[in-house]
């Protein structure tokens, strides 16, 4: 359309043309996706700065590549502080570091905070709301008067103007306890994110301790399998030396490779294992991945003997301090003061309002004077509200607030039987190691004495190489078990403990008893002495 012509048709032809060139400024949403849908969608990180742009055309049997532009703002995470790489960290500089970066313990601590602000806005239920307001405004009129004796009509402008400010106030007085009803609901559920506030740093010290304890065994067993493949290597060319003096068969050789090769596949697996540990205890900790750490070994305490099982009294006084528990006890409050708050529902509402205005307006008519009024006006009024009819609104929330209760009630039970059936569980678990433990050192020193009659035995040539080698690898596989049991004990009562609700603190260890004692070395006997000559028996 000319622009003239535009201007001939008047006002409609100009919103024609401005609509006309908006449309074909327009871009089709089509431009921005792949013409088909086996296509992949391609852009990079301009992406982000919109509006995006349209992708890129692939040919017929073009492979396809269905990546995501990168996003600039995000970076790799890091800690809020740099920890020392060359120092040893023990159990408790752990779990202070990770009550400090683990993100559990921040979104509890935002929970709690949040909750914390709720009640302040509960509490704002209870004071009067006060409104000022201002209106101000201006009316013209123009208004046509037929003069008499035919002499034709005037227009009379009339203007109005004004300005009144308000002050309003509303109070709701009384409403048989819905708001108390509110505001306890609000109180219990602040001290259940208080709550699990601890409870997520128990879960952190528990996290932590299970990594940290696991970490330790897989760094035992690697030392263990290094160890045995060191042996390994002296039991093979002990037979190599008797293979060449007579003394040895090429199966002795074989059996002596096989080993080794053995023992090299479980050096490398426990290094994997280790590594991997490594990773789960940065995980609890709450740092990345790649952090460097030495670890400290612990102090391991000489295990105490099993005891009698826990009574049904001292369980019953443990389930008190559980977090969880103590949460669903809390929500069970807020289930009932939510009851409460439905059925003041029904109740009526006595509320009281009060306003002051002041108006000030002109009047002014043709060309007269203007006319000036103003005014001041105030007011109290007390009312009260009785509900009457609201389809079954009020019904459905009382009866979803009984149900609510109900739940609440049923899924606190459901929490103790479950506490009660983990620490009976947990307990068992840490009975069981320390009987496994006890086992376990009674296996090193039988095997100790095995090992220690085939070397001297192996001395005056009576058993062979094989029977040696033997020995040798059951002695270390009673040193694992025994490692293994001991981290497995030391674990069990860390995780008694968080199943009864007493690791409230960083500790080093929840054994009972605190001797302290590092695991046994493995023996030195395994290294194997001089080759007697072809002479000797």
């Amino acid at each position: 359309m000319p622009l003239r012509t535009c201007f001939r048709y008047g006002p409609a032809g100009l919103a024609a043309l401005t609509l006309g060139a908006l449309t074909g400024c327009t871009t089709p949403a089509d431009l921005r996706l792949p013409e088909t849908p086996a296509q992949a969608w391609q852009a990079d990180s301009s992406a982000w700065d919109l509006p995006a742009q349209s992708s890129t055309a692939h040919t017929a049997g073009e492979s396809q590549v269905f990546t995501i532009p990168a996003v600039p703002a995000l970076q790799t995470f890091k800690p809020s502080a740099i920890y020392p790489s060359d120092t040893a960290l023990t159990l408790p500089q752990l779990i202070d570091i990770a009550q400090r970066e683990n993100p559990s313990t921040r979104l509890a601590w935002n929970r709690a905070r949040e909750a914390a602000l709720s009640i302040g806005l509960t509490d704002a239920l209870f004071l009067p709301s006060l409104t000022a307001s201002v209106i101000t405004g201006e009316q013209r009129l123009r208004i046509p008067v037929k003069l008499p004796l035919e002499l034709g009509t005037v227009d009379v402008d009339n203007k109005v103007s004004g300005t009144t400010p308000m002050l309003t106030l509303t109070w709701l007085l009384f409403d048989f306890g819905e708001r108390d009803a509110i505001r306890e609901g609000t109180q219990y559920a602040a001290l259940t994110t208080n709550i699990l506030f601890n409870a997520a740093h128990q879960k952190v010290i528990r996290d932590v301790t299970d990594a940290y304890y696991r970490y330790n065994a897989a760094r035992t067993n690697t030392q263990l399998a290094h160890k045995s493949l060191k042996q390994h290597e002296h039991v093979l060319q002990a037979v190599t030396a008797r293979l060449e003096g007579g003394l040895a068969t090429r199966i002795d050789l074989a059996l002596a490779k096989q080993a080794l090769a053995q023992g090299k596949l479980n050096v490398v697996t426990h290094e994997g294992l280790e590594r991997s540990s490594y990773l789960a205890l940065m995980q609890a900790v709450g740092l990345p991945p790649d952090t460097q750490l030495q670890v400290a070994a612990p102090g391991l305490q000489e295990l105490p003997a099993s005891s009698a099982p826990l009574t049904q009294q001292r369980i019953e006084q443990v389930i008190a301090q559980r977090a969880d528990i103590a949460a669903a006890y809390a929500a069970v409050k807020i289930a009932d003061a939510g009851q409460r708050a439905a059925k003041a529902a029904f109740m009526p509402k006595v509320y009281m309002g009060a306003g002051l205005a002041k108006n000030s307006s002109t009047f002014q008519a043709g060309n007269l004077s203007g006319l000036g009024v103003q005014n001041t006006g105030s007011g109290v009024l007390l009312g009260i509200s009785i509900p009457l009819y609201d389809a079954g609104l009020r019904s459905t929330q009382l009866s979803k607030a009984e149900l609510a209760k109900e739940q609440a009630q049923l899924q606190l039970e459901h929490l103790q039987m479950t506490a009660v059936r983990e620490i009976v569980a947990a307990e068992q678990v840490l009975q069981t190691a320390l009987q496994s433990h006890e086992a376990a050192t009674e296996l090193v020193e039988t095997a100790s004495v095995v090992h220690d009659a085939s070397l001297e035995a192996y001395k005056v040539g009576r058993i062979s190489t094989v029977l040696l080698t033997e020995s040798a690898i059951q002695l270390n596989k009673a040193n694992q078990a025994l490692a293994e049991a001991q981290y497995a004990a030391v674990a069990a009562a860390a995780n008694l403990a968080f199943v009864m609700g007493t690791m409230v603190s960083a500790d080093a260890s929840w054994l009972p008893t605190a001797s302290s004692t590092s695991l046994p070395e493995t023996p030195t006997a395994t290294m194997l002495p001089a080759l007697p000559s072809r002479s000797q028996p």
